[in-house]
């Protein structure tokens, strides 16, 4: 279906499959499910095929199918090495099983490896995550991302069983987040917008410098290609003209693909500052800046909208932005608040009851 839907001569800059565990799939399926998407979007040349790789899930045969289908990165969760932690968030994975995943990865000629670690965690401490980062280190990821634990017992049943003075307060999640980002500092990694690092030869460090770090719902990303295609239940697209999301039951999902349609269960459509307002957050939460020049020639001179835009945002925020003649800018001590002082930015309500915290 998608084949068909799509202009001739597509092809495919990177090719993502995570938002769940995807080494649950068995090694045939996992390569009868690689040929069908080449077969339906070929991977140019260059290309980047990613896999979140759980080291609980995984073997020999699984990984041997992956890099026989091309998979050019490995993308690892961690969470925390600390056993306490792990049993009360339900996912015991030692250091020894990560390290063996790692390795088997790297055995077969699959040299970016990405990981996750997560701060916030319940009765996580300074000396817990110092603990956990130095580990992680130990195995020299090209990447990290240093996520913040979403607590969330109203969308993720099993985070009910976490009493919430468990959880650390929201200064202590700020100083877990500054331990850890001082220790991935150290060990020579580049600070990557709000929340990854990577090694200095890593393309997304290249990125950063040179100001091509793009931001999407998978986070940061060096990916230049203007449409992400989401497949599977609750997958987010993004087309030059919208977004679309499928539909979230796994049920609804297959039923409408077996029905011979597209499974959209919502969208939006790009209107008015919607395109601009998009652009303005995604430099803020690469670069930390919005560049006047770039948003009035892009989208329109209507200086008098931006200088309205960026006072409100100086009214509200004060010393944690700065105005200059080249736009605006978030410095080093208000980068903490990037997340909040971009959602200004963003003209459309949220519903505050549904998210976590933004710090």
């Amino acid at each position: 279906m998608l084949a068909e839907a799509l202009p001739e001569g597509v092809k495919l800059s990177a090719l993502h499959w995570g938002g769940g565990t995807p080494t649950l799939l068995s090694a045939e399926m996992m390569t009868d499910l690689a040929e069908s998407v080449f077969r339906a979007v070929p991977m140019a040349e260059g290309g980047e095929f990613s896999v979140e790789i759980d080291p609980n899930e995984i073997d020999d045969a699984r990984l041997e199918a992956l890099a026989a289908a091309g998979m050019t990165r490995a993308s690892i969760g961690v969470q925390d090495f600390d056993p306490e932690i792990q049993k009360i968030i339900g996912r015991e994975q030692s250091f020894e099983v990560t390290e063996a995943a790692v390795n088997a990865i790297r055995a077969r000629g699959v040299t970016s490896l990405n990981a996750d670690i997560l701060y916030g965690l319940p009765h996580q401490n300074r000396a817990k995550i110092t603990e956990s980062v130095q580990k992680l280190l130990s195995l020299s990821p090209d990447r990290v991302a240093l996520y913040g634990y979403a607590h969330v017992p109203w969308m993720a049943r099993r985070q009910t069983m976490i009493p919430s003075d468990a959880l650390p307060t929201p200064e202590e999640r700020l100083d877990l987040f500054e331990t850890a980002r001082r220790l991935f500092v150290w060990d020579g990694y580049d600070e990557i917008g709000i929340d990854h690092f990577a090694r200095s030869g890593d393309s997304m460090a290249q990125a950063a410098r040179d100001g091509t770090l793009r931001r999407n719902f998978q986070g940061y990303t060096v990916d230049p290609a203007p449409a992400l295609i989401g497949l599977g239940a609750s997958a987010i697209s993004r087309f030059p003209q919208g977004y679309a999301q499928n539909m979230s039951g796994t049920g609804d999902y297959t039923k409408a693909i077996r029905e011979g349609r597209f499974a959209t269960g919502r969208g939006h459509a790009f209107a008015g500052q919607d395109l601009m307002r998009a652009r303005m957050i995604e430099t803020l939460m690469c670069n930390f800046r919005i560049d006047r020049e770039e948003i009035l020639k892009d989208w329109g001179g209507n200086t008098a909208l931006l200088d309205d835009m960026f006072g409100k945002a100086k009214e509200t925020f004060g010393d944690f932005v700065s105005l200059t003649k080249t736009g605006l800018a978030i410095p080093e001590e208000g980068r903490p608040l990037a997340r909040i002082i971009a959602r200004a930015f963003d003209a459309y309500e949220m519903d505050k009851a549904g998210h976590s915290h933004a710090i």
